[in-house]
């Protein structure tokens, strides 16, 4: 592989996704604990980054469409043609019951994977493009951290104290 590219790296980074872990440290969650989600959009949306050693989730808009498209959609579909082979195979339904039979179940699989596509999405982005400062390895960092204006408290992060919980 490439300098700096090898499997126990990939590997490292592919548990800390499926953790939903950040890839660089290991250490921080992704997202919000799932006590703290209230919403739909609190489980859709990766924390903006990692307080430990401030690698960015979300560098741009349009970052996790790939996430989406490839890696969510691509298992979906691969879970759906599975379930649509077995019940063909194995069971005489009527076709409203197998489609209702394959829906239903990658409906509920897109809804609770597209966690681990955007973790996975993160990783994969970080372990081939790791986004380091110039100057020396700083853990995959994309920009220093902003100073501080006088007179104005420091920029708290979005993740909840008991978000490791």
């Amino acid at each position: 592989m490439k300098d700096g590219l090898s499997w126990p790296k990939a590997g490292a980074y592919f548990r800390r996704a499926m953790m939903l872990r950040c890839p660089v440290c290991g250490q921080t969650p992704l997202f919000p604990s799932l006590r703290r989600t209230r919403t739909l959009h609190d489980w859709f949306t990766p924390l903006d980054g990692c307080p430990r050693c401030g690698y960015a989730y979300d560098r741009e808009p349009g970052y996790f469409l790939l996430s989406i498209w490839a890696i969510n959609y691509g298992f979906a579909a691969l879970l759906g043609l599975v379930l649509y082979l077995v019940f063909e195979w194995f069971f005489d339904w009527p076709v409203w019951i197998l489609i209702a039979s394959v829906v239903g179940p990658v409906v509920l699989f897109n809804m609770l994977f597209v966690r681990h596509s955007k973790a996975i999405f993160i990783a994969w982005d970080h372990f081939f493009d790791p986004h380091e400062r110039e100057g020396g390895d700083d853990g995959g960092n994309v920009s220093p951290p902003p100073s501080p204006v006088p007179g104005h408290p420091p920029r708290k992060a979005r993740i909840p104290a008991d978000a490791g919980v």
